[in-house]
């Protein structure tokens, strides 16, 4: 029997082999911080050696094909260490960190709304010029203010330029284990500077008002905010109102945490997210209005530009977030693939989109979104076919719940291993949640686009907006139902890049094995599962053994916990234990990591006396508000010595009672008072730790 001819992946969508020497580019380049002279002279001399090869006489350059090859791998791996060493704002000549200093007055102007946060208010700026003893020279970069929110004064809007005169902080991490790397995120979008104003410390630049202000993003915004009052106005329920802003136009300002929490235990998350199942949905209702539309329906490339001009707004107008910007890119190939009639191959569209996006940000290649968009779709091109051709159901409906949840599976089966390492959780009951869930999301969508699109009829807005609610409502109830349940979702799960990678090369091979039905995957893939397994097995042994202390970073708050083994005591103030957002960001991860999944009010070795605390073969002392020093004649000797809450305690008093050996003060303090206790640690030749400077404390007991 002849077997039947396969062409590879990779001919199939030659971008896939531009995509990789990109990707690896990028990765070099972030890593190891190659100089723009290395950069520049290894793609040039890439691209001149391709260049001779291609004069090369026939035969010759036949033989030696492969080399063509490797050439253009190596350029490509350069063009894209170029890129991200380009959108390094700190390697450009008039970014504003290489001349700002602390007497700098900086001319910005407002580049967003202003978000409202707890207690101040949130904007990005882009910063335009320096001024320094009178002289104005003009800069670039971006830089985030917080405006107090007690201030009696206006805030500024977008457009508006403002004066600030204040000392610029670094943004830092909190230097908790495992803590999200806010640092990171926020250099990849440009920030690496954020400065508190009061109401004093800024004035607006009258010759520079708002209407000065790009147009086009002024247009967008207005759209927004339209969008948002009719939205208001139509629904009044927070909840339903928060979902419906959400799933329309990304907006996420008014939703529940606890809300969006539930979505997420769900594994329906990414109904709340705008992502390619939106576009899509909008998609197909533009190739549907545009088809019937006079004038514009006899012409396939008038409706192709009016597609393509409503599905990029659509993008903008939701934020443009990552996953939305490739869902756009690749219904943009689709669109215009249809219109010149030709069939693109999907790998070619997701790698050609994937391509194009991480030419215009490097960056793209670490965002969440832009991974899990890419995974989900590979995984329903692959294996949706595959799952939903294992069962014949005869009856229509039952068949389409299927097709649905085939969907669902194929896109988790790539995805739940990166969910699980930034989420540290898997939905358990995503299946039952998507078939409620996606139904109702498209039909509120698209009620939603009716109410907006019609509100200036009157009643339009009433009716729909009953609509609108009622079917919010309705999924809301039934992701809370669903997420009641104690074995929803399998939480608090650790994993690390190497866990990742090994469960990837698990799922693979046996999804080969068991699709292409060839022992060979198999087989592969049984060392990974035996390698995958000795690693969890060894983070065991090792979480069995540790035995430390953690002071961590929590502002304005004591938290420190006392760990044995996966159990652990929590030492802090009753105003955290009892703010459970607060604990989850910042100690959760640091929990998941370590594996403590056994809390308990003590610990068989752990004995506590006032402040003092006896760990094993440690002694603590807990200095805070409560603490006096002891009269006595001799000096004890400490181990450790933290400091909490503001102690009226000096440094010198302490010193003459105890004999320390670190002393360790936390992020409960006012700044002021830890640089005084700094400042007289360094005059007694101390050796002191600061929590808010250097990030958490960690001890290692070693026995």
């Amino acid at each position: 029997m002849i077997r039947p001819f396969v062409i590879p992946v990779w001919k199939q969508a030659p971008f896939i082999r531009l995509l990789l020497p990109l990707v690896a580019g990028i990765l070099l380049q972030w890593y190891f911080q190659i100089s723009a002279t290395a950069i520049v002279f290894s793609l040039v001399s890439f691209g001149l050696a391709f260049i001779l090869f291609l004069l090369l006489p026939m035969a010759l350059r036949y033989k030696l094909k492969p080399l063509q090859g490797v050439f253009i791998q190596l350029i490509f791996i350069s063009l894209g260490m170029l890129l991200t060493w380009q959108k390094d704002v700190r390697h450009q000549a008039g970014w504003y960190g290489n001349r700002y200093t602390d007497s700098s007055y900086l001319a910005v102007q407002i580049d967003e709304p202003p978000v409202e946060k707890a207690k101040s208010f949130k904007v990005a700026c882009r910063v335009r010029s320096i001024i320094e003893n009178g002289k104005s020279v003009d800069c670039k970069g971006k830089l985030l203010l917080y405006f107090n929110k007690d201030s009696a004064r206006k805030i500024p809007q977008y457009g508006d330029r403002i004066l600030i005169h204040k000392n610029l902080q670094p943004i830092k991490n909190s230097g908790n284990p495992a803590a999200f790397d806010y640092q990171q995120y926020a250099a990849f979008q440009g920030f690496f500077r954020q400065v508190f104003l009061t109401e004093n410390d800024w004035v607006i630049l009258e010759q520079s008002k708002a209407s000065a202000a790009n147009r086009f993003w002024q247009f967008i915004y207005k759209v927004r905010e339209y969008v948002l009052s009719v939205l208001r106005k139509a629904i009044n329920n927070r909840d339903e109102l928060g979902i419906s802003e959400a799933l329309l136009i990304g907006y996420t300002n008014d939703l529940d945490k606890d809300l969006v929490q539930a979505y997420s235990n769900t594994g329906v998350v990414h109904i709340i997210a705008i992502s390619g199942m939106h576009l899509g949905l909008i998609y197909v209702l533009l190739i549907f209005i545009f088809a019937r539309m006079p004038v514009i329906s006899r012409s396939k490339t008038a409706q192709l530009i009016f597609i393509l001009i409503c599905l990029w707004l659509f993008a903008i107008l939701t934020g443009a977030s990552v996953s939305v910007l490739r869902a756009a890119v690749m219904f943009s190939c689709i669109a215009i693939g249809k219109n010149l009639k030709k069939q693109v191959s999907i790998y070619s569209s997701l790698a050609a989109s994937a391509f194009i996006l991480l030419c215009y940000n490097p960056y793209y290649l670490w965002a969440v979104g832009f991974q899990l968009s890419y995974l989900a779709v590979l995984g329903i091109v692959l294996f949706q076919k595959q799952l939903y051709h294992c069962f014949y159901i005869k009856n229509k409906w039952l068949d389409k719940v299927w097709q649905l949840m085939s969907v669902s599976t194929a896109a988790q089966i790539l995805t739940f291993p990166v969910c699980i390492y930034y989420f540290h959780q898997f939905p358990n009951m995503f299946l039952l949640t998507n078939i409620v869930a996606v139904p109702l999301a498209t039909v509120l969508l698209y009620a939603a686009i009716v109410m907006v699109g019609f509100s200036w009829v009157p009643g339009v807005d009433v009716y729909l907006g009953k609509l609108v609610g009622g079917l919010a409502w309705l999924m809301n109830t039934c992701i809370r139902w669903v997420n009641g349940f104690s074995f929803a979702v399998w939480d608090s799960i650790s994993a690390t890049v190497l866990s990742t990678g090994l469960l990837y090369a698990v799922v693979l091979g046996f999804s080969a094995w068991l699709i292409r039905k060839k022992k060979k995957y198999f087989y592969y893939a049984l060392p990974a599962l035996l390698a995958f397994v000795m690693q969890l097995a060894l983070l065991n042994w090792q979480t069995a053994k540790q035995q430390k202390i953690i002071v961590y970073h929590v502002p304005r708050h004591q938290a420190i916990d006392f760990i044995n083994g996966n159990r652990y005591k929590f030492v802090a103030d009753e105003a955290l234990k009892n703010d459970g957002l607060l604990m989850n960001f910042h100690l959760k991860p640091a929990r998941i990591d370590l594996q403590l999944n056994n809390p308990g009010e003590s610990l068989p070795v752990l004995y506590q006396q006032n402040r003092f605390f006896f760990f094993k073969n440690k002694k603590i002392l807990l200095v805070d508000t409560t603490f006096r020093i002891p009269v006595t004649n001799r000096k004890t000797e400490l181990d450790l010595m933290i400091f909490s809450k503001n102690s009226r305690n000096s440094i010198a008093q302490l010193v003459s009672i105890f004999n320390c050996k670190m002393f360790v003060f936390d992020a409960s303090n006012p700044a002021w008072k830890i640089e005084q206790w700094k400042a007289e640690c360094r005059s007694l030749g101390l050796t002191f730790y600061s929590v808010p400077d250097e990030g958490a404390f960690i001890y290692n007991i070693v026995i």
